[in-house]
């Protein structure tokens, strides 16, 4: 299989060369492994995965004869998996402590956990690693170059089936679905329930399949507990579990007044819409305007932003806000939009907050700049969004 460059690379080689643990954290199957696997080429390195039952009984019994087994006389070691080990935390920092350079993963956002990063603050630095992003997906795909309608059925394609490697990899449309499918049921079982200890898979099951029809809208809690007979416990250790195995991303509101921006509860999204589809059954000829809101959010999340959304008592609203240099940057996604046509929420952000830019991403719609307020109103396509921010 094609190894395709990731864009943490540079990032990567500037933290490894200060810390000597580097964590590469983010979903199953994202790449973590053959990217780190990639960076050991040419070095006197060791990897250890987790899943083998005897290198995690030597770590949690004999940390020591674990150094002198695995890591001892290397330049680096990876260690694929680290969370599943107790007390790792503390055996990672006897590791890094003793001067071994130790790169680790994790599919689960429990390794940041206080138990097990409180004995490494200062001493590692933490990388996150999503699914392609649409440059990387082209570059899997080697796609060089790009007229409107290639761009189009690109963005479809990303948009719906997802940028998980082995899935971009794979032209078979039935393939994709399999590998997604599969994908999902390991996530659930192994990340969501064995790691936070959910026994009613069930339950669990029609929760996520309620949440990819609900992409893009506000959580209620007391809905969800109301419409799959659930407690309201349950709805919160679902999502926090789902969202710490990365299979879902909770969007927080943006705001400064709190009487009239009175809405509190985060909207839902997935972080792969491929994986998103696979859950709902839903593989669409044409992308609708709450998937495509769906794949622009993953798209930011990608670049390294860390979106907030606004909406106001009186129903103004603006899909995304990211921050840059302390500016302030709205977001509306579109489907298809008249050229220099604003909505009436994005009028409202730019009169109200005096943004220097807002930026309308479209699916199918020309590029190009407008100016009102002061504010340069950018159209712009998902290739040259990360350009525009």
């Amino acid at each position: 299989m094609m190894y395709v460059e990731r864009s943490i690379k540079s990032k990567f080689d500037k933290i490894s060369k200060n810390y000597n643990m580097v964590a590469v954290v983010g979903a199953r199957q994202s790449g973590k492994t053959t990217f780190l696997r990639k960076q050991m080429e040419n070095k006197n390195s060791s990897y250890i995965l987790f899943d083998d039952p005897d290198a995690r009984s030597l770590f949690e019994d004999d940390i020591k004869k674990f150094e002198k087994q695995f890591i001892s006389g290397h330049d680096v070691s990876i260690l694929d998996e680290v969370q599943y080990c107790k007390d790792a935390g503390r055996k990672l920092k006897y590791l890094v402590d003793s001067d071994h350079r130790l790169w680790i993963t994790s599919s689960s956002e429990i390794i940041l956990s206080k138990e097990i990063l409180s004995f490494l603050v200062g001493r590692v630095s933490i990388i996150r690693l999503f699914p392609f992003s649409f440059k990387e997906f082209l570059a899997a795909r080697r796609q060089k170059e790009l007229t409107s309608k290639i761009l189009e059925r690109m963005i479809w394609e990303h948009a719906t089936y997802g940028g998980y490697p082995k899935v971009v990899l794979t032209d078979d449309i039935d393939v994709k679905k399999i590998i997604l499918s599969d994908l999902y049921e390991t996530m659930l079982l192994k990340d969501v329930a064995r790691t936070f200890s959910i026994n009613d898979i069930r339950s669990l099951e029609e929760f996520s399949r309620y949440l990819a029809f609900s992409i893009g809208e506000i959580i209620s809690y007391d809905k969800i507990s109301s419409n799959l007979n659930i407690s309201f416990q349950t709805v919160k250790k679902y999502l926090d579990a789902m969202e710490k195995s990365y299979l879902i991303y909770r969007v927080p509101p943006f705001f400064t007044n709190k009487k009239k921006e009175i809405v509190k509860q985060p909207k839902l999204y997935f972080v792969d819409t491929g994986l998103r589809n696979v859950i709902s059954k839903k593989f669409e000829v044409n992308i609708d305007g709450k998937l495509f809101e769906n794949y622009v959010l993953t798209e930011l999340l990608k670049m390294g932003f860390t979106p907030k959304y606004w909406r106001t008592k009186s129903k103004a609203e603006v899909d995304f806000i990211v921050e840059k240099e302390n500016n302030i940057i709205p977001i509306e996604v579109k489907i298809q939009t008249e050229f220099g046509k604003i909505e009436r929420g994005m009028q409202s952000f730019i009169e109200a907050y005096k943004p220097k830019k807002a930026i309308i991403v479209t699916f199918k719609g020309r590029n190009g700049m407008v100016t009102i307020n002061n504010c340069n109103i950018i159209y712009t396509d998902i290739l040259n969004l990360g350009k525009q921010i």
